[in-house]
């Protein structure tokens, strides 16, 4: 759903594709918005990742306004690594914090990284937010187009 979601909002902010204020008021009410942000919509998990589909040599912001930011943390770390059932590469990226309850950080997707984005978030006194034990997980693929015969 979190896919869906990244695509209709990228699409409600495009000019060359029309999408009716009714549409977009009912999207904006089910999806909700973080108060003190602008005019962004967030997804229910409290995690937005953009761009989406993600391809290797992307800059990739990642917002969280989820349960341990809603708690009153003040500083979150992003606990990233790659692959599909081990995590290689694994580092810790300080988020920057935001207005109202939310954190972003951008990384830098390697070019060599095409498999999986694996992530979850730790606040300053070691409470974790790991998706219910599923973290959050983006395929990335690797810009190389499809040869057609």
């Amino acid at each position: 759903m979190a896919g869906i979601i990244d695509w209709v909002s990228k699409k409600m902010r495009r000019p060359d594709v029309e999408i009716s204020e009714e549409f977009a008021q009912e999207f904006t009410e089910r999806v909700g918005r973080v108060e003190g942000t602008s005019d962004f919509p967030w997804v229910d998990d409290g995690v937005y990742v953009s761009p989406t589909p993600i391809t290797a040599g992307d800059q990739v912001n990642i917002k969280y306004s989820g349960v341990l930011a809603k708690a009153g943390a003040d500083r979150l770390t992003l606990r990233m690594g790659y692959g599909h059932h081990e995590w290689n590469g694994v580092s810790d990226i300080s988020m920057s914090k935001l207005e109202g309850p939310a954190f972003e950080a951008k990384v830098e997707i390697p070019f060599e990284q095409c498999s999986r984005l694996q992530f979850c978030f730790v606040d300053g006194a070691g409470n974790w937010d790991n998706n219910s034990g599923r973290n959050w997980s983006y395929e990335i693929h690797c810009g190389e187009q499809a040869e057609f015969k």
